[in-house]
């Protein structure tokens, strides 16, 4: 039996492993085999709205033995130390496991360009931890600005700075600023809304540097309507405790940085054999087969095409070499022709927030409130299994209908003013103010 191993269960990885299940569902003698640290896949388009508590966390992730259903693959839920492609082993903590083909679709990792402090003294915004723990620290840091009495540490607490101005980082500070300023200040009486500061800071001369240029100045304009400080060719030449360095020169004070500037491939692409591009994803042929061995296809995040080296990181693009490297998987096993990978743009969309968005599909291009009814139905419509597009569609309308759910669910640990906070055993000689 030929055994083929899919390691990550990402946009990639998952449909790698149900187009193999199907083209080889008449096939006993082929083991598929899907690996990854976490049993659910996660639609990450949909990660911002958690720290707005927009929706529920729980209603963006699917468990992979759900989707799986009666399909014929096997999960293993098991973190991948290293590949050794010379002797086909993939080796995890639990043991090696051999395999007859590979596919690689591990994703990327958060780039801090060598920032000093970035990586100490900011927050990510890659994993469904950390959108849980983003949205608790923004609660928590609204818990506490409410009952200082220092205007100069409530502004601090209420400053938060996003590095980046991708469709990432864009769509988590509009997504920041509806909770803000439609929620807490409404609800959090010793903060104001002059209190509130929201800074996007972009290194080069534009922020959403890949949207339609007839739509980018609508989207800055929405930016400055709602508030948004965009600070564009300022580079973060350092973030410490309390704020950020920009340009060598300026320093921003803020309570929170949220560092959406860029990605690097995976340590585990990294350390494949053959050239990598600068951002150390592996070179891959237009077949998306590993220079050398023609048996380990690397997908997504982690492939720099030959067809397509400029290829955007984005599900789509994933989803088709998905397919692809299943395809040529079994063509390779019938001795046919493989098919190359080209890049093909499937459109842009980017919320901006309650009812706003920008999109460009073919010939297509909108924005504002008929976009976002857009944005929000292809969203919903690509969610993985009936169930989660129920969720997401509940969660949407409740959030419209109720207020949003401002409950802190875990003690925040890493929080130094809760932790002094809780260190304190005399009685205070002065009263907190209770609004």
């Amino acid at each position: 039996m030929k055994r083929i191993v899919v390691i990550g269960a990402g946009f990639g990885g998952l449909q790698a492993t149900v187009a193999l299940a199907k083209l080889c569902q008449r096939a006993p003698d082929m083991e598929i085999l899907l690996i990854s640290d976490e049993n659910f896949f996660m639609f990450t388009p949909l990660l911002p709205q958690i720290v707005s508590s927009y929706i529920d966390p729980r209603h963006i992730v699917q468990a992979v033995r759900d989707i799986r259903g009666r399909r014929n693959y096997r999960f293993l839920r098991e973190r991948v130390d290293s590949i050794d492609v010379a002797e086909r082993t993939v080796r995890t903590l639990s043991g090696p496991i051999h395999y007859d083909y590979l596919i690689v679709a591990v994703g990327s990792q958060t780039e801090y360009f060598k920032t000093p402090g970035a990586r100490e003294n900011s927050m990510d915004l890659k994993s469904l931890e950390d959108g849980i723990a983003l949205r608790e620290r923004i609660l928590d840091y609204c818990e506490h600005a409410d009952h200082t009495t220092d205007p100069i540490e409530r502004k601090r607490l209420m400053t938060f700075a996003v590095v980046g101005g991708g469709y990432t980082g864009v769509e988590l500070i509009t997504e920041m600023r509806d909770f803000l300023f439609g929620y807490v200040v409404g609800r959090y009486r010793g903060i104001a809304r002059e209190d509130i500061r929201l800074v996007l800071i972009e290194a080069t001369a534009h922020v959403l540097n890949g949207v339609d240029p007839l739509l980018r100045p609508h989207a800055l304009a929405r930016l400055h309507k709602e508030g948004i400080e965009v600070r564009v060719s300022a580079k973060v030449t350092r973030v410490f405790e309390g704020g950020l360095e920009m340009n060598g020169e300026e320093d921003l004070a803020a309570g929170t940085v949220i560092w959406t500037a860029g990605v690097r491939a995976h340590t585990l692409v990294e350390a494949l054999p053959g050239p990598h591009d600068r951002i150390g994803r592996a070179s891959v042929n237009e077949h998306l087969q590993l220079e050398n061995h023609p048996e380990v296809f690397v997908i997504g995040d982690s492939a720099s095409s030959a067809l397509a080296p400029d290829a955007p990181r984005v599900a789509p693009v994933a989803i088709t070499q998905g397919t692809i490297a299943a395809r040529n998987i079994v063509h390779m096993e019938h001795g046919g022709l493989l098919e190359s990978y080209a890049y093909v743009s499937k459109g842009m969309l980017v919320s901006l927030g309650m009812n706003d968005a920008v999109v460009s599909v073919g010939g297509l291009r909108i924005h504002g409130f008929f976009a976002w009814l857009f944005w929000n139905a292809v969203h919903l419509f690509k969610l993985v299994g009936f169930k989660k597009q129920v969720q997401v569609a509940l969660d949407w309308g409740l959030g419209t209908l109720f207020p949003r759910d401002a409950v802190i669910i875990r003690w925040q640990r890493v929080c130094k003013l809760c932790r002094a906070e809780r260190a304190k055993s005399a009685p205070r000689t002065e009263p907190v103010p209770v609004r």
